[in-house]
């Protein structure tokens, strides 16, 4: 008897652990999910955003740089659906391990209950039970004898519980276990559909390779003007920040010299503001209210000609049509933007930290205005020939390059 319950005890604790176990993999299943959501959304939106339908096609700079990222962005979705799957697998094992040991102990509990009632069977008169009471040798044994009985109608009838509380709980990890195969199934059907959707990519991007190599001074030139494009506007926005130091210097009485010509000389209230924005750092918020990142910053390499290194000063993020662009944080707009033969952008100062949104069509602020965060600035700028929509933006403290991906929440 006792061997019995210390088996069922361990028992017991064996279903315990594998029920805390299978807790935690729910837990991952579910953060699983939400990042395979999180690509899905992102793939959606490169080609909503990136991959505009239009009847001209962008330069194949363009083309090459969206292909690009979609199958990063697609390889990581395999990858992930990849954990879910192998998830899944270990919670169905776990799952038939936990019915075969429920089996088991059903077994042993139905052929103990099966016991009992043919015991009980061969003792089930009353005349039976009134002898075994009084035969007793006194009446102490008589009251033992009467809880004994009790106890053992007791037992019965807990034994019939844990009969059907274990018949149930098997039902429900049978269920439990089709259903986790149905969500497998599902799994392994849509990360076969991405695997094909990568493998047509990867075949776009070979070809779309195949032309450019044929005519490679076309997408040299493609190259060519895009890093004039850049270099014009890093050059004018530096040139603006200099001067917006210079102007805010000289208000506030400061004689400029070689050391402070590149800072900005804070006020006590521009300290407040530029301590606000430091304090938010990775928090603060989108300069659009939809989008993805199509390029980041720094130094990245080429998406043709990995050998070739590219700058980026800044982040570029593609939208929607008729997006507005938001100033990430109060400001004061220190200088409007207008690049020969390019488009608008607006600089905002926020203590001694910039920032600078170009690309825009039309701007809805003018220097010197006072702007709260997300404050509409202007409208991004469509191109028509390739229908994106993109938004350049730009971070500075004093006149130092930062990051906006470490700045600004999840970009």
């Amino acid at each position: 008897m006792i061997y019995k319950r210390l088996k069922r005890v361990l028992l017991f604790l064996v279903l315990a652990l594998m029920v805390q176990l299978s807790f935690g993999q729910t837990e991952e299943q579910k953060a699983l999910e939400e990042k395979r959501e999180q690509l899905q959304n992102e793939i959606r939106d490169i080609n909503r955003l990136l991959f505009a339908e239009k009847k001209e096609k962008g330069n194949v700079l363009d083309q090459m740089e969206a292909l690009d990222k979609k199958i990063t962005v697609r390889q990581q979705l395999i990858r992930v659906t990849n954990q879910q799957s192998n998830l899944l697998n270990r919670q169905i094992n776990t799952n038939i391990r936990n019915i075969a040991k429920l089996r088991d102990e059903l077994e042993e509990i139905k052929e103990e209950y099966a016991t009992m009632i043919q015991r009980s069977y061969q003792n089930k008169s009353k005349q039976n039970r009134l002898m075994f009471l009084l035969s007793s040798e006194s009446f102490y044994q008589a009251f033992k004898r009467l809880h004994y009985m009790k106890q053992y109608t007791d037992y019965r009838k807990e034994q019939g519980n844990k009969i059907l509380a274990k018949t149930e709980e098997l039902g429900r990890l049978n269920s439990d276990l089709n259903e986790e195969r149905k969500v497998k199934e599902v799994l392994l059907r849509q990360n076969r559909k991405a695997k094909d959707e990568l493998f047509a990519e990867i075949q776009s991007q070979k070809a779309l390779l195949g032309t450019i190599r044929k005519n490679e001074s076309k997408y040299a030139s493609a190259i060519e003007e895009k890093k004039r494009e850049a270099r014009k506007i890093d050059q004018q926005i530096e040139r603006l920040i200099r001067n917006a130091i210079a102007a805010s210097n000289k208000k506030t009485g400061t004689t400029v010299t070689a050391k402070n010509s590149s800072k900005f000389v804070l006020t006590p209230e521009a300290t407040i503001v530029a301590n606000n924005f430091s304090s938010n750092k990775g928090k603060l918020i989108w300069p659009v209210e939809k989008g993805i990142k199509s390029q980041g910053f720094g130094i990245y390499n080429d998406a043709v000609y990995p050998g070739i290194k590219h700058q980026s000063n800044g982040v570029i993020i593609a939208t929607e049509e008729g997006a507005r662009a938001r100033s990430i944080f109060e400001g004061e707009v220190i200088a409007i933007l207008a690049v020969p033969g390019g488009n608008k952008g607006v600089q905002i100062k926020h203590g001694n930290f910039i920032s600078t949104y170009y690309n825009l069509s039309e701007l809805f602020v003018k220097k010197g205005d006072k702007v709260s965060a997300k404050e509409e600035l202007g409208i991004v700028y469509t191109n028509r020939s390739n229908g994106q929509t993109r938004l350049k933006f730009y971070l500075y403290q004093d006149t130092s390059k930062l990051n906006p991906e470490e700045w600004v929440y999840q970009l």
